[in-house]
C-alpha cells in the first residue's frame, strides 16, 4: 500500500488535501500530517513514506529545505500558493508542483502520474516530466534557466557593522546555522541571510558540493575525507580544524575520489 505524509502549518489545508487525496486516491495511506518543516523532516526520516506532499512556507524548515535533506526514496510534490518557487522546486528534483487554491481535476492529474510512474522512473513521460510540463506553462522558459542558472561571483555578507564582498572563490564553505548561512573563508567569518538551497541553485557544481541539507562545500579548498567507526563520512577543509559531516544522500559524490 503506498504511504504519503502531509506537511502543512495551516491545519484545515492539510486536512482538506488529506480528504481530497482520499477521494482521488483511496489506496494511499496519509501516515502522518506535520505542522511544520522540522516535524515533517523528522517523520520523513522515521517513517519513509513513498510521498511527501509539502507547503513550502513552513515555520522551522521550508519545504524546499525539507526536500533537500531526503536522504531515502520519498519523492516529493509541493503544495503551495506561490509560483515564483518553481524553479527552487524543479532543483530539488521534485515530482510536481501544485499551486493552492486546489484543483481537484489537477491533483487527480497529478494523482494518476504517481499511480503510473514506475520505480525509479522519471523520464520524459514519468513524474519529472510531467513537473517539467507543469513548470513550463507556470513561468515561460523556467526549465531553461534553471539548466543554465547565472553563476554567483561575490558574496555580499554582513560582518559586524561592515557589509563585504566576497569573492566566492575564496569562500571554504558555507553552513546554515539558526536564521543565518555562515560564509566562511580563510580569514574570517561572515553571515547572510540567503539559504542553503538557494545558494546551491547560484553556484557553480563542478566547485560547490552540497554535502549536507545544511552545508556546502569549496572542492578548491578541500584537504581530504575521513570516515569513522560508524562508517560515518566527514570532509576537511584547509584551515578549518572543524570537520564537516556529509550526510548519507551526498557519500556517493566522494566514492571517485
Amino acid at each position: 500500500m503506498p504511504t504519503a505524509l502531509i506537511a502543512d502549518d495551516e491545519t484545515h489545508l492539510a486536512q482538506y488535501l488529506s480528504a481530497q487525496l482520499a477521494q482521488a486516491w483511496p489506496e494511499l495511506q496519509i501516515v502522518k500530517i506535520a505542522a511544520n518543516g522540522v516535524e515533517a523532516a523528522q517523520a520523513i526520516a522515521q517513517l519513509e513514506p513513498d510521498f511527501a506532499f509539502l507547503d513550502i512556507q513552513m515555520p522551522g524548515l521550508t519545504g524546499l529545505e525539507v526536500a533537500q535533506g531526503i536522504e531515502g526514496s520519498t519523492r516529493v510534490i509541493f503544495v503551495t500558493a506561490y509560483d515564483q518557487y518553481a524553479v527552487e522546486a524543479f532543483e530539488a528534483r521534485a515530482v510536481d508542483y501544485l499551486l493552492k487554491p486546489l484543483k481537484a481535476e489537477r491533483l487527480a492529474g497529478c494523482v494518476a502520474r504517481l499511480r503510473e510512474a514506475a520505480p525509479g522512473g522519471g523520464g520524459p513521460d514519468g513524474p519529472e516530466g510531467a513537473l517539467a510540463e507543469t513548470l513550463k506553462r507556470l513561468l515561460p522558459g523556467v526549465v531553461g534557466a534553471a539548466a543554465a542558472p547565472a553563476r554567483l561571483r561575490y558574496i555580499r555578507a554582513a560582518q559586524g557593522d561592515l557589509v563585504h564582498q566576497v569573492p566566492v572563490d575564496d569562500v571554504l564553505f558555507f553552513h546554515a546555522d539558526d536564521k543565518y548561512t555562515i560564509v566562511q573563508t580563510g580569514t574570517a567569518e561572515h553571515l547572510i541571510r540567503t539559504p542553503i538551497f538557494e545558494l546551491a541553485g547560484q553556484l557553480d557544481p563542478d566547485r560547490f558540493w552540497q554535502v549536507h541539507r545544511s552545508t556546502i562545500i569549496n572542492l578548491d579548498h578541500l584537504a581530504g575525507t575521513r570516515r569513522d567507526e560508524q562508517s560515518r563520512l566527514f570532509v576537511r577543509v584547509r584551515g578549518q580544524g572543524r570537520e564537516l559531516p556529509v550526510s548519507r544522500a551526498y557519500v556517493h559524490l566522494f566514492k571517485a575520489m
